[in-house]
């Protein structure tokens, strides 16, 4: 191999792309490699120079002169030098070496039939000053450098034989006493300390690549030096929080006004599931069960009455309403007696199974609304036509199995399965909430906190937050009072545990009658598989929710999940959907000529403080793949 590497540079090249794969670790380390870190850091290297020469040298100086042309070797050398870095941020950065580095090797011996054999070593040693470009573009600690390399020779020696003449040796002749040349490499960080030390360590192992290196200036003499080492170095973490600080973007935006709770018509999308427990074919007594008497007088339009208050962050009154899905679907399949429905059940057990828990829900219909039994047709599956097991799939299955344990509820005409129309009442709304964002968090700290202190002086803290924006109730806040000036502080923590403090000031004034307006509220829900994306709901956007904005109006959108999966993952799809769905609406509302709406868009992920449901029940989790429109009152 070093044969042909010395023979052909190129390969050079793809042993260094070789190594800096071989260095990444097979998990991403995103959150800790990307933390701020001090900027300056000293230390010293250590390395092994494997040197390749590849020459065409007789004339050794003026005195000796070799029969036949040397014209390949190889060595060893050490490399010993005191070194700094900078660090200008979590990508780029540099580094300068200054130290003894030796070039030396021996040639392949040359013969000829009249002098017999001849052998040469070269013992090159040079004073080297090497500044490079550090660069880290991965999610790990792994970083590359390029550079020049500008070395003083400090030793030319040689020692030469031939057979029947004494050995010789001296300096070569027509060596260059400085030489420019260049170099590139990859290496890797390794913490040798915890992460909160005074005085951080680390560990940094690199490979590089040496090339363009002419010792002589007469004849060829091509000199190319891979090298192995390992950098040791350490750091001052005084330097990081004034990093943060400078580096770190504060903003609070505070509601106008605080209400204590709004009104809402909200278009409730029914799900179209009947979940079983396992091991039965009942349909389960969550669902609300009406007798043959109950069911003359239900109406769905009875779920108009806002009764139960939502709970701060989780919606008891849609659940109550979802619960009632049979009940919505037996009243209106009794007034339209052309109608006429599906029933797919599907079970792990078996397509057997399946038809049972289909023939449950058919019961149901049949003998407590009076449906025609004609009018409901049912079939059994092992699977559900969107499965949330998909196939291969092996984490999380005691959540995920659950859900495929069901009962899909079809229908060709369209208005049998439309939302459900109820009114609820939100305590603590969002648009009463104080946003506060910390631009550059998730690099920079390893967490921060509010304390809000009230002119009235008392502290109250809120956290610690790990994210770049969070929401605080203003009620929260405000407590028992009806308005206060306040000062929030961001106290952050770096990981090598120093403090960061900005502030800002806000007003909040709290109105403790119901809004006289009532706001509007959309849900749009997903699959598990993601197989539903917001452009299939760009009709239902466009036609039914834009043109309820109106012009000056404010709107927000939060996303959510539920608990499947990985938290930043579901995070970041949460995000993305609100903002499709924004953008959804700022062009319908462009092209009816509304202005100056102002949006709110945020991604929960699956935050259990903000989730509309809770994650026990397989319906829950699939209320919370969702993203939620709200549109304020003005």
């Amino acid at each position: 191999m070093f044969r042909l590497i010395r023979r052909n540079p190129a390969h050079l090249f793809l042993a260094i792309l070789l190594a800096a794969f071989a260095l990444l670790p097979g998990s991403s380390r995103a959150q800790e490699a990307r933390r701020l870190q001090p900027r300056w850091w000293f230390g010293g290297s250590l390395g092994l120079n494997v040197n390749f020469y590849s020459s065409e040298i007789s004339k050794i100086n003026e005195t000796v002169t070799s029969p036949a042309p040397f014209v390949d070797g190889s060595g060893t050398g050490l490399f010993l030098a005191p070194m700094v870095e900078y660090r200008h941020d979590a990508t780029w950065g540099g580094m300068a070496a200054l130290g003894f580095d030796s070039r030396s090797g021996s040639f392949d011996d040359v013969s000829t039939p009249a002098a017999g054999t001849s052998t040469l070593s070269a013992s090159m040693q040079y004073i080297t000053l090497e500044p490079s470009v550090r660069f880290s573009p991965f999610t790990a600690d792994v970083f590359l450098f390029a550079g020049p390399r500008l070395a003083f020779n400090v030793s030319k020696s040689f020692e030469y034989t031939e057979t029947g003449l004494p050995a010789a040796s001296g300096d070569f002749s027509g060596v260059r006493g400085t030489v420019f040349s260049g170099q590139i490499g990859v290496g890797m960080d390794f913490p040798l300390t915890a992460s909160d030390a005074a005085t951080p360590i680390q560990a940094s192992p690199f490979f590089a690549v040496h090339f363009g290196q002419g010792p002589r200036s007469e004849e060829t003499w091509g000199l190319t030096t891979m090298r192995f080492g390992v950098t040791v170095k350490f750091a001052s973490s005084s330097s990081v929080s004034s990093q943060a600080s400078e580096n770190l973007a504060f903003t609070v935006s505070a509601p106008r006004i605080i209400p204590s709770e709004r009104r809402v018509q909200e278009t409730f999308p029914t799900r179209n599931f009947v979940f079983f427990d396992a091991g039965s074919t009942a349909v389960p007594a969550r669902y609300v069960a009406l007798n043959a008497t109950e069911a003359t007088t239900f109406h769905e339009d009875q779920l108009l009455e806002a009764r139960p208050q939502d709970l701060t962050g989780r919606s008891r009154r849609q659940l109550t309403v979802y619960h009632n899905v049979l009940n919505v679907v037996g009243d209106r399949m009794r007034r339209n007696r052309e109608a006429s429905i599906d029933l797919r059940g599907s079970s792990a057990s078996g397509a057997a199974d399946g038809r049972a828990l289909a023939e449950s829900v058919k019961r149901y219909l049949v003998e407590v609304f009076g449906i025609d039994a004609g009018r409901i047709r049912t079939a059994g599956f092992d699977k559900p036509s969107v499965p949330s097991v998909q196939r291969g799939a092996t984490r999380e299955l005691d959540l995920l199995g659950p859900e495929d344990r069901r009962v899909e509820i079809a229908s060709a005409t369209a208005d049998l399965l439309d939302p459900v129309q109820i009114i609820s009442l939100q305590e603590d709304p969002l648009d009463s909430d104080v946003l506060v964002t910390v631009e550059g968090a998730k690099e920079m700290l390893a967490s921060w906190s509010i304390e809000a202190t009230g002119d009235d002086g008392k502290v109250q803290r809120f956290g610690p937050y790990t994210r770049d924006q969070e929401r605080i109730p203003g009620r929260s806040i405000l407590g028992n009072r009806l308005q206060g000036q306040y000062t929030l502080a961001m106290v952050g923590e770096t990981s090598g545990g120093q403090t960061v403090r900005k502030e800002e000031k806000v007003r909040l004034v709290r109105s403790d009658e119901q809004d006289e307006n009532s706001g509007w509220r959309f849900s749009i829900l997903f699959e598990f598989d993601q197989s539903k994306t917001v452009s299939t709901y760009n009709r239902f956007l466009t036609n039914e929710v834009a043109p309820l904005i109106p012009s000056g109006g404010s709107v927000i959108i939060h996303g959510h999940t539920d608990v499947v999966g990985e938290e930043s993952y579901n995070l970041k799809l949460s995000r993305e959907r609100a903002t499709e769905t924004m953008e959804v609406l700022q062009n319908a509302l462009a092209k009816a000529g509304k202005r100056n709406v102002r949006f709110d868009t945020y991604g929960f992920g699956e935050d259990v403080r903000r989730a509309p449901f809770e994650n026990t029940l397989p319906e829950e989790r699939f209320y919370n793949r969702t993203v939620i429109i709200d549109i304020i009152p003005e």
